[in-house]
């Protein structure tokens, strides 16, 4: 058996930063929702070239192709070996219970980094990046806050929400996430 993760957290959480350092801890791959479109889109998947049309198109990837992306990453041999930490899945209840059917009894936590709206924009401007301007972040803050709320629900009634509070140095949250971690996996 092999212990299967999900991370959650508004952008500019630190979700990114921290999922990177849990993997190299517990010996689990990373994979990020983006990542695993890349991947197969360039393996040339039939899913993955459904996903490269629409991505193309400029459409949303709809659930049934993001689910059977994730399905295809989650029967790789890395992840039957090693575990896997999800970042930027589940996004939706639906994304949810697909992931518990495929992953069966290895997914043992979701830790849900709470960082507040005001903190999170605060950082993201601070970045400094074109697109991060207060309008746009705060409509991706409320569409998050819109699919995530149900999500959270659906992983405390599962038994398996973790929130760690996010706030406080890199190291300091990422403290609190191991002993999260290994307080699930003990």
């Amino acid at each position: 058996m092999t212990l299967g993760m999900v991370i959650l957290g508004r952008q500019g959480s630190g979700k990114g930063t921290q999922a990177i350092r849990i993997a190299e801890q517990f010996g689990v791959i990373h994979i990020s929702t983006g990542d695993m479109l890349r991947t197969a889109v360039k393996e040339g998947t039939e899913l993955g070239l459904q996903a490269k049309d629409l991505m193309d198109a400029g459409e949303l990837v709809p659930d049934s192709i993001i689910n059977g992306i994730v399905q295809e990453r989650l029967q790789k041999e890395d992840i039957s070996r090693s575990g896997f930490l999800l970042d930027g899945y589940p996004r939706t209840v639906g994304q949810a219970i697909e992931l518990r059917k495929l992953a069966h009894e290895n997914l043992k936590l979701a830790i849900n980094l709470e960082v507040s709206i005001k903190e999170v924009t605060e950082r993201m401007i601070s970045r400094g990046r074109e697109d991060d301007t207060e309008e746009a972040i705060a409509r991706r803050l409320e569409l998050y806050e819109a699919e995530t709320a149900p999500l959270l629900e659906w992983f405390t009634e599962a038994g398996i929400l973790c929130v760690v509070d996010g706030l406080g140095s890199e190291t300091e949250v990422y403290a609190r996430i191991v002993k999260a971690v290994e307080k699930a996996i003990l």
